[in-house]
């Protein structure tokens, strides 16, 4: 039989109708015959006006299953929808039918004959439909469980979200559920569709008497601490954790199973977004101009999106790769086309931040009134070995940017920076205190021209390089998960929250001012990869578990790498109107010494003189200690 059912479902569409078809037809003639058999309660019936019936009714009501469609479902996913379509068809033929039953004046047929059989037809045909969807259902799983196993899974979450979900895993051919979890007391030992729900606490036995083997959280309404909470509880068991995302990216279509997702670090650290202040994220954007530099990257990306959504009068996007500046410009074109109102126009410039002169024609084109400069090298590691680029970037990148901006009367100009330009160990971090100085010496200089702020935060979550992304790599592999040193800790921030810290900063920022965000609790990143072994199902393999899954190796610090960061060079800041943005007093030099720096480094890295490079910013930065030597590839 399940044999039968592999080979139906290979049938041509047109096959598999017309084998429909066919079984309606059989349906309908049995049904008027058990009609006037239960009618008349014999076997002796009128068989002259029974054999007319049987010739018309099927001429009659075929016709009006094909105008309803009851062909063109497919059986395999027969839900409520259709068997109320077969309901509908049936009345509407059977009316039919009955007129021309009392039209014609047939002898021997009793009015009631006609209701009988539009009971059994409909009986008939519904059941043979559901009789053929649990067979085709049947064949699949019996034929994918002995192809490929489904993963048995329980879904925590026994709300809208997880009943939506488990409908959709009812034709995963990945996934089966075998049961919910909730927290509500009153649905325990209660059953929604065909599964039950438990306590949490009972995982454990689930997990034993089913073998589970993932844990789906349909919980997209809870607070990001309760989400945390419950992590943390499902650590201690050997399962994968995926998760559906927050209402807000539900939004929008019924749950699938391709929401799914692994639990993202934002997850793990339980820290709860603030909703923006309306007046500081519309301050510098609704209704004006904006640019934004290094628009591909990961911070610039974001910041353009959200920028987007306030309805600035004009989006320019600033950028030197080619590639990252394509996939930027279709990504708002696809969400300025979802967007109600008159479209805002978004203009993309490929470009380098050192060239003042092109920066200066964009802004003048334009009308540019609010710069945000996010163009940046980052990558500790890759800036200390190419020295001379990072600073050309970073530094002369920035010098360009700010005059550019002070010549075309631009009247706000936000600088991202980092946490790594305090007490700087690297090459990285002093570029971007040096980035930091110029702006504070031309704000100081230039009091009444272009306002200039900064805004100075650390890690955030899934950008290019984070150490999330390497970790799952790592773990889809097997292992082993490299970390420089057991001691590492880091501040982590998602790009959104950090991009609309950004934005509120920059809308607050005096001349000059530096801000600071509020970054949270500070993670070991030891325990955060072996909580990500966690939830993936796996053990990590160390000495007191030598048989588990994955292995944690120290590669030992990387050059220029610190052990933890910090966000403040000294200790006089003061609080906001924001709740996680505080502004930071600290020292700076006059304009004219940034401009003995500039050329010194200017000289430096046309000569490619990387000791030249680094004595320069040892003299410039306060604080400034080389955690390695001078690791330029090319020498120097």
């Amino acid at each position: 039989m399940i044999g039968i059912g592999k080979k139906m479902v290979a049938w041509p569409r047109v096959g598999k109708q017309l084998a429909i078809m066919f079984a309606d037809l059989v349906s309908l003639e049995i049904a008027i015959v058990a009609a006037f058999i239960l009618r008349l309660d014999t076997l002796d019936i009128p068989w002259d006006s029974v054999f007319s019936l049987l010739l018309v009714a099927p001429l009659i009501m075929l016709p009006v299953f094909v105008l309803f469609g009851l062909y063109r479902s497919v059986i395999r996913y027969l839900g409520v929808r259709s068997l109320l379509t077969v309901g509908q068809a049936v009345i509407v033929s059977e009316a039919l039918l009955a007129s021309f039953v009392f039209l014609s004046k047939l002898p021997d047929v009793p009015r009631s004959i006609v209701f009988i059989h539009g009971m059994l037809s409909g009986l008939f045909i519904a059941g043979t439909r559901l009789v053929a969807w649990y067979w085709l259902r049947y064949s699949d799983t019996f034929s994918e469980n002995l192809d490929a196993p489904r993963k048995t899974v329980v879904i925590y979450g026994a709300g809208a979200a997880g009943v939506q979900l488990a409908a959709a895993l009812a034709n995963s051919r990945e996934m089966r559920p075998v049961a919910f979890l909730d927290d509500n007391r009153n649905l325990h030992r209660k059953r929604i569709g065909n599964l039950e729900v438990y306590d949490p606490a009972l995982l454990a036995h689930l997990v034993a008497r089913y073998e589970v083997q993932e844990v789906l959280l349909a919980i997209p309404s809870i607070s990001r601490s309760r989400r945390t909470e419950i992590i943390q509880e499902l650590e201690k068991y050997p399962v994968q954790v995926r998760t559906l995302p927050g209402l807000a990216e539900l939004a929008e279509g019924k749950i699938k199973t391709q929401d799914l997702r692994e639990v993202g670090i934002e997850d793990l650290l339980g820290r709860e977004p603030v909703a923006p202040i309306p007046s500081l994220i519309q301050a510098n954007i609704t209704g004006k101009v904006v640019m934004v530099t290094g628009a591909g990257g990961s911070i610039g990306s974001e910041l353009c999106r959200q920028i987007l959504n306030q309805l600035p009068a004009t989006l320019v996007l600033y950028e030197l790769n080619e590639y990252a500046l394509y996939s930027i410009e279709q990504d708002l074109l696809i969400r300025r086309g979802g967007m109600s109102g008159i479209p805002v126009p978004v203009i993309a410039i490929l470009g380098s931040v050192c060239d003042q002169e092109r920066l200066e024609r964009a802004i003048a084109r334009f009308g540019v009134q609010t710069i945000y400069h996010a163009a940046a090298y980052k990558h500790v590691p890759m800036v200390e070995r190419n020295p001379g680029e990072g600073v050309r970037n970073n530094v002369i990148g920035t010098w360009c940017c700010a005059h550019a901006a002070l010549a075309q009367g631009v009247e706000t100009f936000v600088l991202i920076s980092t946490d790594k330009a305090v007490r700087p160990t690297n090459t990285m971090g002093a570029s971007k205190r040096v980035a930091e100085l110029i702006l504070q010496a031309l704000a100081e200089r230039h009091p009444d021209g272009t306002r200039f702020t900064m805004v100075r935060f650390g890690n955030v979550l899934g950008s290019s390089g984070s150490v999330v992304p390497l970790f799952r790599d790592q773990i889809r592999r097997g292992g082993p998960i490299t970390i420089t040193d057991p001691r590492i800790i880091r501040y982590f921030m998602t790009i959104p929250e950090a991009a609309q810290l950004v934005i509120q900063a920059g809308a607050m920022g005096r001349d000059g001012d530096v801000f600071v965000l509020d970054m949270g609790v500070p993670v070991q990143i030891v325990d955060l990869a072996r909580r990500m072994v966690h939830l993936s199902g796996l053990e990590v393999r160390d000495e007191n578990n030598p048989s588990g899954d994955v292995e944690i190796v120290y590669t030992g610090l990387r050059p220029g790498e610190k052990l933890y960061e910090e966000l403040l060079i000294g200790d006089r800041v003061a609080n906001t109107e924001h709740p996680r943005i505080m502004r930071a007093t600290e020292s700076m030099h006059p304009l004219e010494r940034m401009e003995s720096v500039m050329k010194s480094l200017g000289a430096a890295c046309e000569a490619g003189d990387s000791e030249s490079i680094r004595t320069t910013l040892l003299a410039a930065v306060d604080g400034f200690l080389p955690q390695c030597g001078n690791e330029d590839v090319l020498g120097g």
